[in-house]
C-alpha cells in the first residue's frame, strides 16, 4: 500500500481543485505521505444545494473504489458529500471536510463561525451540525453570498468574507471561524489577519488528521481483525 493520501474535489471546477492542491503544500513533508488532489469530473460546476450534493455520491464512491491503492482518502466539500456511503466502499479511512473543520474548530475556541457561500447552503449545513451534537456550540452560520465559481474574483470574495467574519465574531459571538468551501482555501491567512480569529481551512484540517491516521495506523489493525 502506498502512503498516498487523495483528496476528491467532487466538483468539476479543475479551479477549485488547484486552489485545495495549493492549501496543501504546508502538508508536503519530506517523508511524509503523498498528497494528491483530483478533480471529480462528473460532478458539478460547485455543489451548492442538497440536490447537488446528492448526485455525486455514486461517482465519488466509483472514484474511491477505482483508487482502492491510496492509504487515506478525503472528500473535499463541506457538505460532505457520500461520506457514510464512501466509508462503506473501501476499508480505507474516508474523511470529510466539514467534518474535520469543525472538530479542529472546537480545539481553537468555544464557539465557532462558519462562513458559507450562499444562503441557500445555510440550512443544509445547520442539519449537519445538528447532526454532530454540535448546534450549542454553533455561533452563527452567515453566508457571503456568492457561488463557488465567483470565489475566484478575489476583489469581490475576500472584502464579502472578512464583513461576514467580524459580523460572526462581534454579532455572535464566535471565537474561531471555519471556512465552508474548499474554494476559500487561499483566503484562510488574509481573513484570519482582518478579524483576529483563528480560521480553519477545512480541508488542510482534513487532510492534517489523514497524515495522522495513515502515519499512525488508527483503526487499521482494528478493521483486519474484523475482517
Amino acid at each position: 500500500m502506498s502512503e498516498r493520501i487523495l483528496v476528491v474535489n467532487p466538483n468539476s471546477s479543475a479551479a477549485v481543485t488547484r486552489t485545495i492542491d495549493e492549501a496543501m503544500e504546508p502538508l508536503r513533508l519530506a517523508g511524509g505521505p503523498e498528497i494528491e488532489c483530483l478533480t471529480l469530473a462528473e460532478g458539478p460546476p460547485g455543489i451548492e444545494s442538497q440536490r447537488d450534493a446528492d448526485a455525486v455520491i455514486a461517482p465519488l464512491c466509483r472514484t474511491i473504489r477505482e483508487h482502492e491503492d491510496a492509504a487515506a482518502f478525503v472528500i473535499a466539500c463541506f457538505s460532505d458529500p457520500g461520506l457514510f456511503s464512501a466509508r462503506e466502499a473501501t476499508s480505507k479511512p474516508v474523511l470529510g471536510i466539514a467534518e474535520c473543520g469543525i472538530l479542529t474548530a472546537l480545539t481553537l475556541g468555544q464557539r465557532f463561525g462558519v462562513v458559507s457561500i450562499l444562503a441557500g447552503s445555510v440550512p443544509r449545513q445547520l442539519r449537519y451540525v445538528a447532526a454532530m451534537g454540535l448546534t450549542q456550540r454553533l455561533a452563527g452560520d452567515v453566508p457571503v453570498g456568492l457561488g463557488v465559481a465567483e470565489l475566484a474574483d478575489a476583489h469581490a470574495a475576500l472584502p464579502r468574507m472578512i464583513e461576514v467574519g467580524r459580523n460572526l465574531r462581534d454579532a455572535h459571538g464566535a471565537d474561531v471561524l471555519v471556512l465552508a468551501c474548499a474554494g476559500m482555501a487561499h483566503y484562510r491567512a488574509a481573513l484570519e489577519e482582518a478579524v483576529r480569529l483563528p480560521v480553519v481551512e477545512p480541508t488542510q484540517a482534513a487532510v492534517t488528521m489523514a497524515i495522522g491516521r495513515v502515519r499512525l495506523g488508527w483503526g487499521s489493525r482494528a478493521r483486519k481483525s474484523a475482517s
